[in-house]
């Protein structure tokens, strides 16, 4: 089970909320992602909130959202946020899981369709300090897959010039934000987890 308080400090986690903030707050409402506001907005968004318990449970469900995403139109459901905050706590195991999420891309013959992104409390990235702020642009409240259609991600891209630029501008958003105004943005009465 997870202990994550709440983001708005309470004892009482609602994972969907918690990750709908981060998501308008975070994600939206310092664009770290400039193709979100759009999907959100327009309510094309769909967040699953899986009761896996074991990694074998979760990529049956990853399977299953992927074909639902795939079966679904795109003005309906352009992407999903699968929040497991009962399986994968610990990135190592998350970090690893990743390639199971490719695997199942790969049975079920959907490369260059589908694609899965990954979020986690812990994230860090290779080469970098777990307190490094940068990892911050990958740190959700808990553990999140996210799928994309490859063809909206292609479109996103090809409407911003350089997407290089994005990268480079989060890190320096971050910095100026640093971790004490990413918790207090959120509202959150702890320091976000990155051990």
């Amino acid at each position: 089970m997870n202990d994550t308080p709440a983001f708005d400090g309470t004892d009482a986690p609602d994972p969907i909320a918690d990750t709908r903030k981060w998501l308008e707050q975070i994600v939206i409402g310092l664009n770290l992602c400039p193709f979100a506001k759009a999907v959100y907005v327009k309510d094309q968004v769909r967040f699953v909130l899986s009761d896996a318990t074991t990694p074998e449970a979760l990529v049956e469900q990853l399977a299953e959202e992927l074909l639902l995403l795939r079966d679904t139109p795109a003005e309906q459901i352009d992407t999903t946020l699968i929040i497991h905050p009962d399986v994968l706590t610990d990135f190592l195991d998350y970090n690893d899981f990743l390639d199971n999420a490719d695997a199942a891309i790969e049975t079920l013959d959907l490369q260059g369709i589908l694609q899965v992104a990954s979020f986690h409390p812990q994230y860090q990235f290779a080469g970098a300090a777990p307190d490094d702020v940068s990892n911050y642009t990958n740190r959700s409240p808990y553990p999140t897959l996210h799928l994309l259609r490859e063809d909206s991600v292609e479109r996103a891209v090809a409407a911003f010039p350089d997407p290089d630029v994005i990268v480079e501008r989060n890190i320096e958003t971050l910095d100026k934000l640093g971790i004490e105004g990413w918790t207090r943005l959120l509202g959150r009465k702890d320091t976000p987890p990155c051990h």
